[in-house]
């Protein structure tokens, strides 16, 4: 590896001086590093600056600095093209993120001596058909979020497997989730944790009106359709929790396996169920603070 590609979040604390620290040191071993032209400018680096699409091309991994939300947004970006990932954590906690700030020049150094391995993760793909044609295509790795808007009443959503009819939902939405984001919002909605390394979809129900309705999980290659039955109301299908689109009655959400997986570089065996007991208990101890 010798061409790494920097996805900086601007907005956080000291990232600043991190990245500048991380430039020199790689710039000292006579690698290549390369940021969008438009975070590299702020950021005094503009002789690194080159576009979105020539980083993608040319990185042989991209190293996002910021959270999880940052990594996300980055993953959408960069997984078609089979480019790795790896991130250093300047949020919360970091399901994704793989570097603490006082590890991150000894990793640095792991990355050049060839000394991690790959994980890869499937994501999943969004289609919505309106009058039979597609209006909107998302991509994403944590979720597809079918949802009500803020005052509207419980929405109906019909929903079929593969051509099956499997229940048609009252309740504030639903939520269609990979494994990695079987750790966000559907979790919270009461859906199952599910290890990294599963590949299948999770269908979890949000706050159902009926006694009835439980998270489901489906085959990785099942295709999961929703019909948006309510007449009034905002509908919204949100991507991640970073991109939407407003919905209609009628329209059809497709949702299915995307056709790449995302590739996350390790480099140390941090298990899943450590992580989790981790959070966890940073959750627990900042409610009792």
């Amino acid at each position: 590896m010798n061409t790494f590609g920097l996805a900086i979040n601007l907005n956080k604390k000291g990232v600043g001086n991190l990245v500048r620290e991380v430039v020199r040191w790689f710039e000292d071993r006579g690698c290549t590093v390369l940021i969008n032209e438009d975070t590299a400018r702020p950021l005094g680096l503009s002789r690194l600056g080159t576009s979105e699409k020539y980083l993608v091309e040319q990185a042989e991994c991209v190293i996002v600095f910021g959270g999880d939300g940052t990594l996300l947004r980055t993953t959408r970006k960069v997984a078609a093209a089979g480019t790795p990932i790896i991130g250093v954590n300047l949020g919360h906690l970091g399901f994704l993120t793989e570097i603490d700030i006082p590890d991150v020049l000894p990793a640095m150094d792991m990355l050049l001596a060839g000394k991690y391995f790959v994980e890869e993760r499937m994501m999943l793909e969004a289609m919505v058909f309106r009058a039979d044609k597609v209006v909107e295509h998302m991509i994403g790795l944590n979720d597809a979020v079918i949802t009500k808007g803020a005052f509207a009443r419980l929405i109906l959503l019909e929903t079929y497997v593969n051509g099956e009819f499997v229940n048609t939902y009252p309740s504030d939405g639903l939520i269609i989730a990979s494994p990695t984001g079987s750790t966000a919002y559907s979790l919270s909605a009461g859906g199952p944790l599910v290890t990294p390394d599963l590949n299948l979809m999770l269908i979890t129900p949000i706050c159902p009106h009926t006694l009835g309705a439980r998270p489901q999980a489906v085959a990785p290659e099942s295709e999961i359709k929703v019909v948006i039955l309510s007449r009034q109301g905002e509908v919204m299908l949100t991507m991640d929790g970073q991109h939407g689109f407003s919905l209609l009655q009628y329209d059809q959400v497709v949702i299915r396996r995307a056709p790449h997986n995302a590739k996350f570089l390790r480099l140390k065996g941090r298990g899943f169920f450590e992580l989790l007991r981790k959070k966890l208990k940073e959750d627990v101890d900042r409610i009792s603070d």
